[in-house]
Order: structure tokens, then C-alpha cells, then sequence
């Protein structure tokens, strides 16, 4: 099969990596970027005689549909705003396209586009990287266990393993990715209906084995399409980042101070958007690309042969340094690699532009995972 990455960047640099080294089926990888040296380093840095790089800018509509051309998937791994187009220029050219999402109201018009996608026989599938993307199938994984499902909780996070000061934090995606999950609504099922939460409340401890203290809180976007396709099924769904114990606090004073707003605001005579200004400190200040971890937790309640069970799942990867591939990478780019290569051998449950979740078999993604050696770990009560 043939598979065209979008992007050169980190998650771009994951996701050929994958399709080079762990997926026998893949005989054609393109990565493509509007820099044309960053597709190339990634290409020579991979190693692969399956891959090509190619200069591609993806907000040139044109181009990019006949870059898509011959391919059987694409993904995407360039900004999320970019994403909508991208799903058109894929239908247009008649190709499966997945993508690492990041932004509700993005993925929302992409799934309008289901008709369109059906009649072109493929598939878009939004929101492909670890929250969004990952989690969202465990958590249909882990509701099949039971005979009836009634609370979902998830929590992830990616951690510096030698955490500095002043947000024990590191860049391992885009800052506006980030930005974006602290600033937006997250969006639960409580009550049995969906509701959307303010960004950076609701916080709570947790433990893993091993690590100092952590914290979770509400984010934006990590539920993905998970409220829609359990409403009606379940009491609670929610979703948490977890970091370092203190970072939310820190953070959530410089939105306090309106330091994420995309507000213009005129300063010695010039005007500028304090989110751009802050996501440039970010980018300047905090460490980027040192050995990390992912931890992803799960944690279900239903009832099985008639009484009240609950089921945990636990996934921590970390920074692998044979391959150089940082945790993130690994857990964010793979699963959308699995993806685009479901999609493209056609071994998917229905067609269209659909959530994963219900188009993806969750027994063959995470048997996938485990393969990657990211495997959970899970204990029953």
C-alpha cells in the first residue's frame, strides 16, 4: 500500500518511522512538507528505501489533491485548522485520510462530510493521535467487557521525565495544540447528558507506580466524538490532562491574566495577539525534544453477570532511545499510522467520515499497539 504523510515535523517524523520499520504491508511512504530540507531530513533520518519527500504547501488545494493522487491514505500531521480542506481534497481524490485533530468544531465539519465520503468509498476518520485519537477506541475496547457500561474516565499526559522549573512541562507537540486544549470547553456526559466544562477546573491527584505527585484537570478536546457515541449509554465520560503536581495552578494564572487571548491589543504603538506572544515565550523558554513519558490511564464501571465491576486500564511508554522516537511520537503518530493502514487495506466497519471508534475494530487496534510493544496493563475490582 501507499501512504502520504502531511507534515515534517515531529509527529510526521513518527508516523513514517512507523509506516517504514513496523508495517510489512506499506511498500510507498511519501512525506510531504511545505519545507521541503524538513521532509527531506525526515526521510534520510527514517532510513528507508520506501520513502520519498516532496515540497507540498497543503493550503494550495490544487496541489494537494494531486498529491494525494495514488496514494491509498494520508495523514496528516501539519495543523489542525488545515484539517477540513484536507478531508476535501482527499474525497476529490478518492483516498483515505486520517489526521491527529485536536479542535472539536474542526472534526465536527469533517464528519459532515459523511455522504461525500461514502459516495467516494472511503474513509475520514478525524482526531487519530493519542487524545483525541488513541483513547477513544480503548474506551470502546474496555466498554465491551461489560454487559452494560456506565462511567468512563480517561486520563493522559506526556511528562518530562527530568521535569524543570517553572511548569515541570516540556514542548513535545504544537504550542498551539497545546494553547487550544487549555483555553477551549471540554465537552462530558454527566448525568446522562452531554454538558461542556470550563478548561483548567475540576482538578484531582493520582498516582502511578514509580512518579512523583500528579494532578489531573478538564481540557478541551480529549472526548473527541466519545459523547456522541455513548450518549445514551453510559451516566459519566470524562477526560482529564494529567501533568506534574502545580502546573495547572501556573498556567491557569497566565489565562487569567489573558495572556491565551486572540485578541488584538496594541502595545508601543503595535498591535499583537497575546496567545501568538505567549506561544513564542513557550517555544523559547521550555525544553523541547529530551526523553519523555505518556501516561494513560482508563477506568471503567459497569455491571458484568449482574454485579457492579470496575476495570482499569494502564498504558506508561516512554522515550525509546534505540530509535530515538520520544514517547509522544510512539503514542500519538502510531495509532494514526494503524489507522491509515486499516483504512486503506478496507478492513473497516463502515465507510464514510466517521468517528474511529465505530469504524475502527478496537480488538485488531490495540492487538496493533501491543505489537509497537504499547501495551496495557489492566486490573479488574
Amino acid at each position: 500500500m501507499k501512504i502520504l504523510v502531511l507534515g515534517a515535523g515531529r509527529m510526521g517524523l513518527g508516523a513514517v518511522f512507523d509506516l517504514a520499520h513496523n508495517s510489512p504491508l506499506v511498500d510507498s511512504i511519501t512525506v510531504a512538507d511545505a519545507d521541503f530540507a524538513k521532509a527531506q531530513q525526515v526521510a534520510d533520518l527514517v532510513n528507508s528505501s520506501k520513502i520519498s519527500a516532496i515540497q507540498l504547501d497543503v493550503s494550495d488545494y490544487e496541489k494537494t489533491i494531486s498529491a494525494m493522487r495514488g496514494h491509498d491514505s494520508a495523514i496528516s500531521c501539519v495543523n489542525y485548522w488545515h484539517n477540513f480542506e484536507l478531508s476535501r481534497a482527499a474525497i476529490e481524490a478518492q483516498i483515505n485520510f486520517c489526521d491527529l485533530g485536536g479542535n472539536n468544531y474542526v472534526a465536527r465539519e469533517q464528519l459532515a462530510l459523511d455522504k461525500e465520503a461514502k459516495n467516494a468509498g472511503i474513509n475520514i476518520i478525524p482526531d487519530c493521535g493519542l487524545a483525541p485519537g488513541m483513547v477513544s477506541i480503548l474506551a470502546m475496547h474496555g466498554a465491551k467487557r461489560f454487559d452494560e457500561i456506565e462511567e468512563i474516565h480517561i486520563r493522559v499526559g506526556g511528562l518530562p521525565q527530568n521535569p524543570q522549573p517553572p511548569l515541570n512541562y516540556q514542548l513535545i507537540f504544537s504550542v498551539e495544540g497545546l494553547i487550544n486544549e487549555y483555553v477551549e470547553a471540554a465537552r462530558i456526559i454527566r448525568g446522562g447528558e452531554i454538558k461542556e466544562i470550563e478548561p483548567m477546573t475540576e482538578l484531582e491527584t493520582l498516582a502511578f507506580d514509580g512518579f512523583p505527585a500528579l494532578e489531573a484537570f478538564q481540557t478541551s478536546g480529549g472526548t473527541s466524538t466519545l459523547p456522541e457515541t455513548f450518549l445514551g449509554k453510559l451516566r459519566e465520560l470524562d477526560y482529564k490532562t494529567i501533568r506534574y503536581a502545580g502546573h495547572c495552578d501556573k498556567f491557569k494564572t497566565m489565562i487569567d491574566l489573558g495572556l491565551c487571548s486572540s485578541e488584538e491589543i496594541t502595545a508601543d504603538y503595535v498591535k499583537v495577539k497575546p496567545r501568538k506572544v505567549l506561544g513564542e515565550l513557550l517555544q523559547r523558554n521550555l525544553p523541547a525534544d529530551e526523553p519523555d513519558y505518556v501516561l494513560i490511564r482508563l477506568e471503567f464501571v459497569g455491571k458484568k453477570t449482574g454485579e457492579t465491576k470496575r476495570l482499569r486500564y494502564d498504558i506508561v511508554d516512554k522515550f525509546d532511545a534505540e530509535t530515538g522516537l520520544s514517547a509522544m511520537m510512539r503514542t500519538t503518530a502510531f495509532p494514526a499510522s494503524i489507522i491509515a493502514q486499516i483504512t486503506a487495506q478496507g478492513d473497516v466497519k463502515m465507510r464514510g467520515a466517521t468517528p474511529q471508534e465505530k469504524a475502527i475494530d478496537a480488538e485488531k487496534f490495540v492487538a496493533e499497539l501491543a505489537r509497537r510493544n504499547i501495551k496495557i496493563q489492566e486490573f479488574w475490582q
